[in-house]
């Protein structure tokens, strides 16, 4: 190259590095048509632009579960009445699922009765249930010694597992006043409790990573921190996300015996890059798919690709029982339809697409992996 060639190439760097600096950072190297130009009309709220899709494709939807399903996190009344059992059974079986967790079970007398509410019920083989500690007082002289005792009456009273609400981490306090973390040391014998008998545990630790973040034009669950005031977690009030899951991690690994099921996907069906890393570290961990289907839905490549190598840590969970929100979950899981909508717009704003798993793995999400964690379950009717 001549010393003139180097002269022009070194003008022509210049003159696109000045144009680049010159209109901001993250732009591209020519201003998008209409920039800074102001709307001829009012510009819709939020809450008022719903835009027609034109966009026409095959759309296949799945109104039953194509295999038998385990749902691991559902939240019924304990004891549940048979009024009510009927009810739940109607959608039930119009979904195809074969077995409800119910993850509210309580703790000592209440429990008891719970059990012996589904077993006197006419659908007593649809329906196992979980217990919950009351962790508030850890770290009182003898709390643990209690808590662990009670857990393990609660299991041998028919329990098939422990469900911990998210309030541990977030706002539990400890006899002090001090926050109850998840890996305090007050907690080790209550974790190795369910390790010990052979029954999972169910924890839901945090919330989405954007209700921890502002809540600006950039926070992509912005219209659904603007309607739940409950939903929002700010700096100096709360822990913050990555503190949380790491208090939890750390507890995960330090309890090898026990199996733990982190509700909502642990909160990393954002970043599945993270979720590999919790599984290949942490065997002991499965991941449950309860209201997270937006993410999955939005990346299907990328979660087909996952569910596929991670198909015997995963499980099929709904949390908010409506029976008429299942069949978006059957049809994402199952089919490889194109942008179709999900079915609460303030959780997202995009729109959903289908992983069309392979048969094999949908038999381990709906049932298969469930069989092998929770005891109880019925072993029989199940396609093989």
């Amino acid at each position: 190259m001549t010393r003139r060639s180097h002269i022009i190439l070194g003008l022509c760097t210049l003159f696109i590095s000045a144009s680049v600096i010159a209109q901001g950072p993250g732009r591209g190297l020519r201003a998008r048509p209409g920039e800074g130009r102001a709307p001829e009309f009012p510009p819709p709220t939020i809450v008022e632009y719903k835009p027609r899709s034109t966009l026409v494709v095959p759309a296949h939807p799945v109104p039953r579960a194509k295999f038998p399903v385990i749902d691991i996190h559902s939240h019924q009344p304990a004891p549940i009445s048979a009024a009510d059992f009927e009810t739940v059974v109607r959608g039930m079986e119009q979904n195809n699922l074969r077995v409800l967790v119910n993850l509210s079970g309580g703790s000592g007398e209440r429990l008891k009765q719970a059990v012996a509410a589904v077993a006197a019920s006419k659908h007593k083989d649809r329906m196992v249930l979980f217990a919950n500690v009351n962790w508030g007082g850890a770290g009182a002289p003898g709390w643990t010694e209690r808590a662990a005792a009670q857990l393990e009456a609660d299991i041998k009273a028919g329990a098939r597992g422990l469900k911990v609400f998210k309030d541990l981490g977030l706002r539990t306090r400890k006899a002090d006043g001090s926050r109850l973390t998840l890996d305090d040391p007050a907690l080790g014998p209550v974790w190795d409790v369910p390790g010990r008998l052979g029954v999972p545990v169910l924890i839901h630790t945090a919330e989405p990573q954007e209700f921890f973040e502002p809540i600006d034009y950039t926070n992509e669950r912005w219209l659904e921190l603007a309607l739940f005031r409950d939903r929002r977690y700010p700096e100096g009030q709360f822990p913050r996300f990555e503190e949380l899951l790491a208090e939890r991690d750390r507890m995960f690994k330090a309890h090898p015996r026990t199996k733990f099921i982190a509700a909502h996907f642990g909160y990393r069906a954002n970043n599945l890059q993270k979720a590999g890393e919790m599984l290949e570290t942490m065997p002991n961990v499965y991941l449950e798919v309860a209201a997270i289907l937006a993410e999955l839905g939005r990346q299907p490549k990328t979660a087909h690709d996952f569910f596929v190598k991670y198909q015997d840590r995963l499980l099929f969970g709904k949390d908010s029982y409506q029976p008429g929100e299942y069949p978006y979950y059957w049809r994402v899981f199952e089919t490889s339809d194109e942008y179709f909508d999900y079915y609460r717009d303030y959780h997202a704003f995009w729109k959903l697409y289908g992983m069309a798993l392979p048969d094999a793995v949908l038999k381990k999400l709906y049932y298969k992996n469930a069989l092998t964690l929770v005891p109880g379950l019925p072993k029989d009717g199940w396609p093989q």
